[in-house]
């Protein structure tokens, strides 16, 4: 879940925003690659030309993937279907959480909208009677035409949405969140996407580029005040590797999607900078009435619309990238695919990405942040196709100790800890640290 790190400064003018705004999307979108630009079959093909910060031969075996796969490598046909090459977002394509950005940029803006009849129920589901009465009792009604809540100068207010948030648990430590998934939802991400309910789509991306251009403005390091937290993340890079990859894909005739467990319309405003277009992002989907979001969340694996169950988390993952990418339908949409109906590619950073990077036929590039199943399964690396790099900035030093993979590695749909297994059922032992910073 968000986590509140060390970063951003404190709200710009709406001038200086304009600006930088202005300044980011100039210096960070290319134009997309045309058709005539990418590899023909039969030349060579197009070459990663960034190098720092690659670890070992990983960006050797990313171009031997490319080589092999693209529409340049020597096999290719006409017509045969672009390999596929999904990429998770957050400290994974960039520095940082774009969902914590736009989260904290909306209570630091007052651009939350207070619940229907105060309600707090209406906005998840999976709310707890606890979280729903501390969010009643330190937030006063929504006011104005909008019934935005003061979070911009009520502390009270934005430290208890910011706790359910970031912590999942009340500002008096009580659980914020019941009765869901672990493996197909967690509520609290879900929960940012619910708490744009009221605002068109539009309206939406004007806000997460607004966060954007602060955030890329924003020395790195910067930190910024959220209600009474004085040290909240304020700032985001994009990983210059990640970019040069993304491009080298396109142009060797890959089909690059963006798979996040951050609002769809914050991920669309983002993957501009890469110059992924919304058609080819999957974030967290909310249901539209009216023409605007409400607090349900459009479904994958059930076909009931607006059952709020399954995003693009873990489990959900798949689902969704079977769902828009693949065309499967329906129940099939939550199981293992034919290798023909699976991407060639993935990248992640985290146990949320897991069963994404699992299905990757040809190679699977995990970023180290830690995360014990992810790092776990990387390092087993049972099948030869994982490759474990540092984050491209500010990677973490050597993890002490060993990864619990025979033991608690791996969470369970009921939040259990449980021991990580292979395919075939057997337990992953224990795994080292090995590729880190330093």
């Amino acid at each position: 879940m968000p986590v509140l790190r060390p970063a951003l400064r404190s709200a710009a003018r709406p001038a200086v925003i304009a600006l930088a705004l202005a300044a980011a999307l100039a210096g960070t979108v290319t134009a997309p690659a045309r058709a005539h630009d990418r590899a023909a079959p039969g030349r060579s093909c197009p070459r990663l030309t960034v190098s720092a910060g690659w670890y070992g031969a990983n960006r050797s075996r990313v171009q031997g993937l490319i080589d092999r796969y693209g529409s340049c490598a020597p096999h290719h046909r006409d017509g045969r279907a672009a390999p596929v090459a999904v990429f998770d977002w957050d400290n994974t394509v960039i520095k940082n959480d774009i969902g914590d950005a736009t989260m904290f940029w909306l209570l630091r803006k007052s651009r939350i909208r207070g619940p229907e009849h105060g309600d707090w129920h209406t906005t998840s589901r999976y709310l707890t009677d606890a979280a729903a009465r501390s969010l009643r009792a330190a937030c006063p009604d929504g006011t104005g035409r909008d019934r935005t809540l003061p979070t911009a100068t009520d502390t009270a207010c934005a430290d208890e949405i910011l706790s359910v948030y970031s912590e999942a648990t009340t500002t008096s430590g009580q659980d914020a969140f019941a009765g869901h998934d672990r493996r197909t939802l967690e509520p609290s991400y879900a929960w940012l996407a619910q708490l744009t309910h009221g605002w068109t789509p539009v309206q939406v991306r004007s806000f997460a580029a607004a966060a954007r251009a602060e955030n890329l403005a924003a020395p790195v390091g910067a930190t910024q005040k959220v209600g009474s937290t004085q040290d909240a993340t304020g700032y985001v890079r994009y990983y210059d590797q990640q970019r040069d990859l993304i491009r080298t894909l396109r142009r060797a005739g890959f089909d690059v999607w963006i798979v996040s467990a951050s609002p769809q319309p914050v991920v669309d405003v983002w993957a501009r900078g890469v110059d992924v277009p919304p058609g080819n992002v999957i974030g967290i989907r909310s249901t539209t009435e009216r023409g605007r979001y409400t607090s349900h969340l459009s479904s994958c694996g059930t076909g009931r619309p607006g059952d709020d169950s399954q995003i693009t988390y873990i489990d959900g993952k798949r689902c969704w990238i079977n769902k828009e990418i693949f065309g499967v339908r329906g129940a099939a949409a939550s199981r293992v695919q034919a290798p023909a109906k699976r991407p060639v590619f993935a990248a992640g950073d985290s146990d949320t990405d897991v069963s994404m990077l699992r299905d990757a036929t040809g190679l699977r590039l995990a970023l180290n942040r830690n995360k014990p199943e992810l790092m776990c399964r990387s390092y087993d690396d049972a099948d030869g196709k994982w490759l474990v790099n540092p984050m491209f900035i500010g990677p973490k030093g050597r993890m002490d100790g060993v990864y619990p993979c025979a033991s608690t590695g791996y969470t369970a749909s009921d939040g259990t800890s449980r021991p990580v297994r292979r395919g075939d059922g057997s337990v992953i032992p224990d795994q080292k640290d090995t590729a880190f910073a330093g």
